[in-house]
């Protein structure tokens, strides 16, 4: 009996401790790192993990830099074995507090909010500011952020004969759709 109650205790801790958070796996990261008069530098991923703890105005944010997908099979060859390192380096992972964020507050009315938090990628990490696009859409909330990454921040070394064909500093755009499995969340305001 004892064994029971102590299961249905840990199985209602964890339906709680779940429904407070609202997640994604299916985000999207575009990346551009484009010079005017050379080939495209762009690449998107599309299952990209954000999670956002409304109690806490946590976002973390997690990409496996394998998933990205160039035009080029050799220019998305390049990016992981060369410039990132992706055997080594396998994910990048933002984790910020999103400054003045209240659930309450999120309607259908698109607000911008500041997120403040770390990036770590290739084994670097800074603190970067983020602008963020945030709204309800049907049941759930959708996240709009663009932010420049300075590949100088990370170490990433791109060879001096090509160096002059790829931007300094590289413009991403995240974007998903996190949803909560809690009723409660799902009707919101």
């Amino acid at each position: 009996m004892k064994k029971i109650t102590l299961l249905i205790l840990l199985f209602i801790a964890y339906s709680v401790m779940a429904q407070d958070k609202f997640f994604t796996s299916t985000g999207t990261i575009n990346f551009e790192a484009s010079v005017p008069f050379f080939e495209d530098v762009k690449a998107v991923n599309r299952q990209v993990t954000i999670v956002v703890e409304p109690k806490t105005s946590t976002l973390i944010c997690t990409v496996y830099i394998k998933d990205f997908r160039f035009k080029l099979d050799l220019m998305q060859e390049h990016f992981n074995e060369n410039y990132m390192e992706s055997r080594r380096y396998p994910k990048a992972v933002f984790k910020g507090k999103i400054q003045k964020f209240d659930l309450k507050n999120i309607d259908e009315i698109e607000k911008e909010y500041q997120i403040k938090g770390k990036l770590s990628m290739k084994g670097k990490s800074r603190e970067i500011l983020v602008n963020a696009l945030i709204k309800k859409v049907g049941d759930g909330i959708q996240i709009v952020s663009d932010f420049p990454i300075l590949i100088s921040d990370y170490n990433i070394e791109i060879p001096n004969r090509i160096a002059a064909k790829i931007a300094k500093t590289v413009n991403t755009e995240l974007t998903g759709v996190i949803k909560s499995d809690d009723p409660v969340y799902l009707t919101l305001k």
